[in-house]
């Protein structure tokens, strides 16, 4: 109780942060009388933009636990298993075939074709013999590269570029009231992987077991796909691509909270939630009054950690 009280507190600390960073200068003193025009960004701006961070960090998180968890590989997550490379084919092929859909279509087509994505992933790696811990992910990583590279292909072919960078790399700046709410679909995801989260935990130990105990393994799969891929669409359509917190957050948690999906959901979304803070603040203060996307400050640390728990996986996985 102690600790997820701390947890909270920090949170709390670190929202607090964010709140009052920006080039519209506005400190704490001033809420106890805000101009209209302070009141005006706090409410369009600053909190919109500290909800979406909040729950695209923690909902995220997640879904690389699950990810994890369904496919018994601690290195699988929507960045390493190209889940977010298919969910920009999937924005791509909702701009070629309706330039004017909304942002809900959007998603909807992404998900289609991240969770398609994802099973062909999935396919090919069952038929792989021997399939190493590490020769998982860097499948993923090679077919998201191939998928990266058809929909760079289509979008100069269709000179929709510009168009599409923007889902290329990560970036809150651009959140307003108004042009972010779906990303909280993540919360009830969150929930429902709360409800399902013994079912992971049992699919977990294989298909074989997981039908001996009486569970219905394939439902199990796919639910937790689905889960995943809504969320990687979601994240994508309303923020842009947010890569390694679903591969590096499940794995820190592990090491000191085991493997139980129900035991380790909160921390898991907790520190989710503050990476995706801490390195959003980290951004905006780098180049201060400019701002560096989080995209790219998570592929740094994101990266770095990756390349730390590969070259110690014999040891920490064993």
């Amino acid at each position: 109780m102690i600790l997820k009280i701390s947890q909270a507190i920090l949170l709390v600390f670190l929202s607090g942060l964010s709140v009052f960073i920006g080039v519209a200068e506005i400190s704490p003193l001033d809420l106890l009388d805000l101009s209209s025009e302070q009141a005006q960004i706090m409410l369009s701006s600053r909190l919109p933009r500290l909800f979406s961070i909040l729950v695209a960090g923690s909902s995220l998180a997640v879904s690389g636990l699950i990810m994890q968890r369904i496919t018994r590989n601690r290195f699988v997550s929507p960045t390493t298993a190209g889940t977010m490379e298919w969910c920009r084919l999937g924005v791509m092929v909702s701009i070629l075939l309706l330039p004017q859909a909304p942002s809900l279509l959007r998603v909807v087509c992404a998900f289609v074709v991240s969770f398609c994505g994802t099973m062909l992933f999935l396919a090919i790696v069952n038929r792989i013999r021997n399939a190493g811990i590490i020769l998982v992910p860097l499948v993923g990583i090679m077919l998201g590269g191939v998928v990266n590279a058809l929909s760079t292909f289509f979008a100069y072919r269709y000179d929709i570029i510009q168009n599409m960078a923007s889902w290329l790399q990560g970036n809150f700046s651009l959140v307003i009231a108004g042009n972010y709410e779906l990303i909280y679909i993540g919360i009830p995801l969150m929930a429902a992987a709360y409800i399902f989260a013994d079912r992971f935990t049992i699919a977990g130990m294989g298909k074989n077991t997981a039908s001996a105990l009486g569970l219905r393994y394939s439902a199990v799969l796919y639910t937790g796909l689905a889960i995943v891929a809504v969320v990687s669409s979601v994240s994508v359509v309303a923020v842009g691509n947010i890569p390694f917190v679903g591969l590096i957050v499940p794995n820190v948690v592990s090491l000191y909270r085991g493997d139980s999906v129900k035991r380790v959901l909160w921390d898991t979304a907790w520190l989710g939630a503050l990476l995706v803070l801490v390195c959003d603040i980290a951004g905006r203060i780098a180049i201060y009054p400019f701002e560096l996307p989080i995209g790219i400050v998570l592929s740094i640390i994101g990266s770095a950690v990756f390349l730390i728990l590969i070259t110690n996986s014999k040891k920490s996985y064993a």
